[in-house]
């Protein structure tokens, strides 16, 4: 079971929505070559409001993601893209089926 998560909360710019939906989408080839993120969903809340939920074994796979190239691009293009800085909480999964 995966022990440990990632919940993103992405704020798009005005008229940026697009751009951040297909950010999102794209990004999953990427989470695909991660070994050790065993879960990866991107979703979208409302018309300017996205996220990420990840999942990983263990601190150290949870460590290297948000080190990884999809930090890394989130990161690059966040001034243009986002509204705000990228809200990342880690999480504890209590359960899960």
């Amino acid at each position: 079971m995966s022990k440990l998560g990632l919940l993103v909360r992405l704020e798009a710019k005005t008229g940026k929505e697009s751009d951040v939906e297909t950010f999102i989408k794209d990004a999953l080839q990427l989470a695909i070559k991660e070994d050790n993120t065993l879960t990866w969903y991107s979703f979208r809340i409302n018309e300017n409001t996205f996220g990420i939920y990840d999942t990983f074994p263990n601190e150290e796979a949870r460590a290297a993601h948000l080190k990884g190239k999809i930090a890394e691009q989130l990161m690059a293009s966040a001034s243009e893209l986002l509204a705000s800085e990228p809200i990342i909480e880690r999480l504890d999964v209590l359960a899960a089926k």
